[in-house]
């Protein structure tokens, strides 16, 4: 991978920093076509209504997160958002168009919109946040356009995880993925397609809490549980993970150890940043 030294990527891979368990939690997510820049607290550039409307989602709805989402060269004069349930069974995503922002605010955001079958592929390109993500999300997003489909390929605002970009986001499941090169993009867009989980760049899944993403990826690499359902939570309680494969139930210990002193961020002061090591896997 391409870094430039000395930014919080670079450093991050350099110093060995593991993926897995690294994924920011999220169940639903509320995504909003804002063309344009956009600053650097993205939501900060919703104004009225519009703003209104995401904060009354953000409140009506448990573990949720809004993204700020666009697509270079885009001119439609109707705006597209998206409702993504990552943690129902099956996920889904509906679709809403609207002339303006302040229109959002009398969408029924909680049952409306247009069934949508996915996927919604997010590459994180917010540069006024992270340097990083605007430098190497452009070029992951570009080699992708060839793959997917134009509605099903867009830059986001911050997914969280600076240091690992670029980041790539799959919706509905809620699978997130860092250090994407774009020469492997398409292999990786082609596996999960045919519903199988890579685990080379397998940052986690949004709905499990981080001890949990870390068991399942330590999981399936020891039973080679490829398929993107075959593992299920049973039970997380601390370090202690309990999951379901298709030979039978696991237990999974994961505990949190000191990592390196190093940046969340560019431009952020280093400081020690924990990483998650799993100790056991045990039927």
């Amino acid at each position: 991978m391409t870094t430039t030294a000395g930014t919080c990527s670079a450093l991050s891979l350099a110093a060995g920093e593991p993926l897995a368990g690294t994924a920011a939690r999220a169940d639903a997510f509320l995504l909003v076509e804002v063309r344009g820049g956009w600053q650097r607290e993205a939501l900060d550039g919703l104004e009225g209504d519009g703003a209104a409307a995401v904060r009354a989602w953000l409140e009506a709805t448990p573990r949720s997160k809004v993204l700020l989402v666009r697509r270079p060269g885009r001119r439609t004069a109707e705006l597209a958002a998206f409702v993504v349930h990552a943690a129902t069974d099956p996920p889904t995503i509906r679709r809403f168009g609207f002339g303006g922002h302040d229109d959002l605010l009398a969408a029924d955001l909680g049952r409306g919109g247009e069934p949508v079958a996915g996927p919604i592929v997010l590459v994180c390109g917010h540069g006024r946040r992270d340097a990083c993500c605007a430098r190497l999300g452009r070029p992951l997003y570009d080699a992708l356009r060839e793959e997917l489909e134009p509605d099903s390929l867009w830059l986001s605002s911050h997914q969280g995880g600076h240091r690992f970009a670029p980041n790539l986001l799959w919706l509905p499941e809620g699978l997130a993925f860092g250090r994407v090169e774009p020469e492997s993009a398409a292999a990786l867009v082609d596996e999960l397609r045919h519903g199988r989980l890579p685990l080379d760049r397998f940052r986690g899944r949004t709905t499990l809490p981080p001890e949990a993403q870390a068991a399942e990826i330590a999981a399936r690499a020891g039973a080679g549980a490829v398929g993107v359902g075959d593992v299920e939570l049973v039970s997380a309680e601390g370090g202690r993970v309990r999951l379901a494969l298709p030979a039978g139930e696991v237990d999974v210990v994961v505990e949190v150890r000191p990592g390196r002193v190093q940046p969340q961020s560019c431009g952020a002061p280093a400081e020690r940043l924990d990483r998650l090591v799993v100790t056991s896997i045990m039927p």
